[in-house]
């Protein structure tokens, strides 16, 4: 049965168009609520129809089609917080004064390098009942102890509204917290906090706990800081306290999924029980019996790993695997996954726009789809190659699914994940078994000394194989432009090569060549349209000013002497290079005048000595110059004036009232972010 001609298949199509569309043009909720009203009574009709003439049911599927995209546009409505009237949000004036906020701990995150930070739920803004998330910030060292899970507290602060990125093709850290529905952070001290008597002990609480419980006695056991640390990271979710060295590794190794507990975790989760589950029969009863004790199992999982977003789906996920396993319906296995998945995005369709999420599945998929085909290339009759031949089979195939999607978001490519997963994923196994029996004997107060050490030394172990692997940098592809066109051009061409290496034809072979065809003119379009390109960028940048100026493929950068002899390390210039398929040709020292497309642009640095009579189209303020703007104007009539991030905020703030009065125009970057002339 063709997985697209299932009818649960094309309703899960529809309906994730459905949130898409509500997503990305954002109806007003009345419209959308319409829309799903109307589209059930045609549902109705037309099925009424349908039953009285059996040959003719194009409408009832029209219509079915119709109701799933409402279904779809109205959950993502529903679930979106900024459209709830009570959301803090609404209220007036909330950016532009200090608030009394009550709120509740939700969840801790990693801390900054300022400020340890807590994603906490709103209770009352002043004297009104709110709803909402915030990530509250609070300065290092002015807490005694971090806070508890579900600890009421009351803050005497403002809230600050998200900033979009600052700078070009950078990561919008902004659009990730709104993603998660948090429109909102507060930048405070615990001299403004006073806390409550009051704890939820919720099941946020009680998971937080427990996590708690079982690190505290496991240190109690010695347990080395740097493995207990990964150990927890595996086994409970909470990456909080790995090195920063420790992460570079892994990601360098193409590992880092393994330090954030997601479906790879939850499969072995699903292993281990099946194992020691191997005694009960396999007949109606015993199947049912396993099914429970699995579910149980991994729903107990869960919450000892905190119900992060990425827990819960994969849970999900592995739950129906399950299902789908023990109810003998192996055949239907791609149903199985359409179901969790229409499960998941019904209750949180913002998982939809989860990278994790994405990767998850799609490497799910592959793995499911692919595998059984690089398998049957060799068949090894000795038992140990055979297992490895596996998990490099697995490894290849979730690799090639996910591939385009971790290029387009990550812009690199670990060469040696292959040998990754033939080293670490036959170890994993051991760890994830000896970690689940440590977390177990740690949440009863008791460690059996050879099972703690057991699990230490095996991860020293990991830890070392990974950064071995990490180490041969040769093999680590960094700064991979890749864009939203060669993102779908290349999962096309994959899935019709799959489809034709499947069941080789003209046809299909046919389609494999326009896939080609379609990638390559992805390819030279998106770089003839760059060659074609002009523009000038200023950056914004605290300590040192950065112009760009790019022609076509080629850079030159314009900054001062310390900051262009180390121009190629600059994250914000590869940034910039990488997202604008580039190089840095050239780097030349800033001066005061410059020229593009005609324009003559003045840039006034700390000395403000500038030529009188230069009359500039565009005037550049960098390291807070100490000049009289208004008598500047007097003899120079800029059409824009740009404040780049090297100056006093005092000053841009008397520049930008200055402007106002002369009715120029002003552009701060600290405020707007980079400007861009093209």
């Amino acid at each position: 049965m063709n997985v697209v001609q299932f009818p649960l298949a094309r309703i899960s199509i529809w309906f994730v168009i459905g949130i898409l569309i509500a997503y990305y043009i954002k109806p007003e909720p009345q419209t959308v609520f319409t829309f799903l009203f109307t589209s059930i009574l045609a549902f109705v009709f037309a099925y009424l129809w349908s039953r009285k003439n059996t040959k003719n049911k194009i409408y009832f599927g029209l219509t079915a089609s119709l109701l799933s995209i409402g279904i779809g546009a109205t959950t993502q409505i529903i679930n979106t917080n900024s459209y709830q009237k009570t959301n803090y949000i609404h209220i007036k004036n909330i950016f532009e004064k200090p608030h009394l906020v009550s709120v509740v701990i939700r969840e801790k995150l990693k801390n900054s390098s300022y400020n340890d930070r807590y994603i906490v739920i709103v209770n009352q803004i002043d004297q009104t009942k709110s709803t909402g998330r915030i990530l509250l910030n609070i300065q290092k060292d002015s807490l005694t102890k971090l806070f508890e899970i579900g600890t009421h507290i009351l803050i005497d602060g403002s809230l600050y509204k998200n900033t979009s990125a600052k700078n070009p093709n950078q990561f919008d850290y902004s659009k990730y917290l709104e993603g998660i529905q948090i429109y909102a952070q507060i930048y405070t001290d615990a001299s403004n906090i006073k806390i409550g008597s009051i704890i939820n002990k919720d099941a946020w609480y009680y998971s937080s706990s427990l996590r708690t419980k079982i690190l505290k006695n496991l240190k109690k056991s010695k347990f080395s800081k740097d493995e207990l640390n990964v150990a927890a990271a595996l086994i409970l979710g909470q990456q909080q306290d790995i090195s920063p060295d420790i992460i570079r590794d892994y990601q360098y190794a193409g590992a880092v999924h393994i330090l954030s507990v997601s479906g790879l975790h939850i499969g072995f989760i699903l292993l281990f029980v099946t194992f020691i589950l191997k005694p009960i029969p396999n007949n109606r009863m015993g199947s049912i019996v396993k099914l429970i004790i699995i579910l149980v199992s991994l729903a107990s999982f869960g919450i000892i790993a905190g119900l992060a977003p990425s827990v819960l789906r994969s849970v999900v996920m592995f739950s129906f695997v399950a299902i789908g396993m023990y109810l003998n319906r192996t055949t239907n296995i791609y149903h199985t996954l359409l179901v969790s998945i229409l499960l998941i995005l019904l209750f949180q369709p913002s998982f939809l726009f989860d990278v994790g999420f994405q990767l998850s599945y799609v490497a799910l998929f592959f793995i499911l789809w692919l595998q059984p085909l690089l398998a049957q290339l060799w068949q090894p009759k000795n038992k140990i190659i055979n297992y490895f031949w596996e998990i490099l089979t697995v490894s290849f195939a979730a690799q090639i699914g996910a591939f385009p999607l971790s290029i387009y978001y990550f812009h690199q490519f670990p060469g040696l994940f292959f040998v990754t997963n033939l080293a670490v994923i036959p170890f994993l196994s051991v760890i994830m078994a000896l970690g689940v029996l440590v977390m177990v004997w740690a949440a009863f107060d008791t460690v059996p000394f050879i099972i703690a050490k057991s699990l230490e030394w095996s991860i020293y172990i990991l830890d070392k194989i990974i950064n071995s692997i990490a180490s041969v940098e040769q093999f680590i592809i960094q700064d991979i432009p890749f864009n939203w066109y060669l993102l779908m051009s290349s999962n096309f061409l994959i899935i019709t090569t799959i489809i034709w290496f499947k069941r080789p034809s003209f046809k299909k072979i046919m389609l494999v060549l326009i896939s080609i065809f379609i990638l390559q003119i992805t390819y030279f379009e998106t770089h003839w349209n760059i060659k074609n390109q002009k523009e000038l960028v200023v950056f914004n940048v605290k300590k040192s000013t950065l112009i760009a100026e790019r022609t076509g493929e080629n850079v030159t950068l314009f900054s001062n002497d310390t900051l262009l002899k180390t121009a190629y390390k600059n994250k914000n210039l590869n940034y910039y290079l990488m997202g604008n398929f580039s190089h840095l040709k050239t780097t030349k020292k800033m001066q005061n005048l410059m020229y593009f497309k005609g324009n003559k642009i003045l840039i006034l640095d700390s000395l403000g000595v500038y030529p009188q009579n230069s009359y500039p189209d565009i005037l550049v303020l960098t390291q807070s110059p100490k000049i009289n703007l208004e008598r500047l104007f007097e003899n120079q009539k800029p059409k824009i004036v740009i404040a780049d991030a090297t100056n006093y905020r005092s000053y841009i703030k008397l520049w930008k009232a200055t402007c106002i009065k002369d009715k120029i125009p002003f552009h701060a970057t600290a405020e707007k972010g980079f400007y861009r002339m093209e």
